[in-house]
């Protein structure tokens, strides 16, 4: 099987994760891969070596030269399936295919992350219908799809995986002398963009409670994104900057995770959350919200414990149960790195996306979508 896998974006989060672990683990297998992505991304710089990689940068979702410049592509390689890893990515595929005329029409698969919904314009009900089948990272998004009137035959759900051995082998950074706590604070964290979808507005109110009844706490928010400034003035106005850091973008993140005591996940709404999955091969305990695929990962009282999305109080609730109990936090870790050895191995997912591909090969474009829904 011969795959293009197209990510567009130029930073590094879970789904561009998901796109290099896909496209290795199809290389391994002996399946021809290969990736299209921006030359200035992330995701380029960490491809490794043995990888075939094609530069392409749409500057828009209808970005006429650069599909043409995608149609000459596939058409030059020839590829069986065409699996296109987010939205720019779908739009200049589908336009691609459209305007391309290959001599043999690829598959075109669309995997699907985000729980919000396909956009209504005219031309996102287009490029939809040239889909041949999505991928669903969760069960969530996949009833999502649903509802925006996607046939439910033209989805299939892949969970997320993770290399769980490749965490294993990662060395824990002392976050404690990295970011001068004292030498036995507890340590939270969070890890993930940050974004108003990411909740950790709610989480930094959380920490207000929770460092009032227990002052040796410290959180640590790892990422970047919009709304750096407004959490560091909410740091600010609630007087927490001796307990809440915001580390900015670090490329050792696992070295970071593997450094705390308990992961909290806050967000308003998650698609599934890969962060969860590097958190339990970490074999850390979570705390997290009941937000879109969440549940499908977290058990609650099992691996974890779940709680309702924008409620601070309950976060804080949360976190201060599990920084009490160092039993239930160890039970919770290990039940947790069990479960995703389990159930969400690198292996299974692309084997099932290898399955979504065989299913597709020789078959003709998917119906038309009825009643898509609002906003992407």
């Amino acid at each position: 099987m011969f795959s293009l896998q197209i990510d567009t974006a130029r930073t590094w989060r879970g789904g561009q994760q998901q796109v290099l672990l896909t496209a290795q683990g199809l290389a391994a297998r002996g399946h021809r891969v290969v990736v299209v992505v921006r030359p200035d991304g992330e995701l380029r710089r960490r491809i490794p070596s043995d990888l075939e990689v094609v530069p392409f940068a749409p500057r828009n979702e209808v970005d006429l030269p650069a599909a043409w410049q995608l149609s000459r592509v596939i058409r030059d390689l020839q590829p069986d399936v065409v699996h296109a890893h987010d939205s720019h990515g779908v739009a200049a595929a589908a336009t691609a295919l459209s305007i391309g005329s290959p001599p043999r029409r690829p598959a075109l698969v669309a995997s699907r992350r985000v729980d919000f919904h396909l956009n209504a314009n005219a031309f996102s009900r287009w490029k939809h219908k040239q889909v041949g089948r999505y991928v669903a990272a969760s069960e969530a998004i996949r009833a999502m799809l649903v509802e925006d009137g996607i046939a439910p035959g033209r989805i299939v759900t892949v969970h997320d995986g993770i290399d769980v051995d490749r965490v294993a082998a990662v060395a824990p950074l002392d976050v404690r002398e990295e970011y001068w706590f004292p030498p036995h604070s507890p340590i939270v964290g969070h890890i993930g963009a940050l974004s108003p979808s990411k909740g950790q507005k709610f989480l930094v109110d959380a920490a207000a409670i929770v460092v009032r009844e227990m002052p040796e706490a410290r959180f640590l928010l790892v990422g970047e994104g919009e709304m750096h400034d407004a959490l560091e003035h909410q740091i600010k106005h609630l007087h927490l900057a001796q307990h809440v850091v915001l580390t900015g973008f670090r490329a050792d993140v696992l070295r970071v995770l593997k450094g705390l005591d308990l992961f909290v996940m806050s967000s308003v709404t998650e698609g599934l959350g890969t962060a969860l999955l590097d958190a339990m091969a970490a074999g850390r305990p979570i705390v997290a919200t009941r937000a879109g695929g969440i549940p499908e990962v977290v058990v609650h009282g099992e691996t974890g414990l779940l709680v309702p999305p924008r409620d601070a109080p309950a976060l804080a609730a949360g976190i201060l149960e599990m920084l009490q109990d160092p039993d239930r936090r160890r039970r919770f870790a290990s039940a947790g790195l069990a479960r995703v050895r389990d159930r969400f191995s690198v292996d299974r997912m692309v084997e099932e996306t290898l399955a979504v591909y065989a299913g597709l090969v020789g078959t003709s474009p998917a119906e038309d979508i009825e009643n898509p829904a609002t906003a992407d």
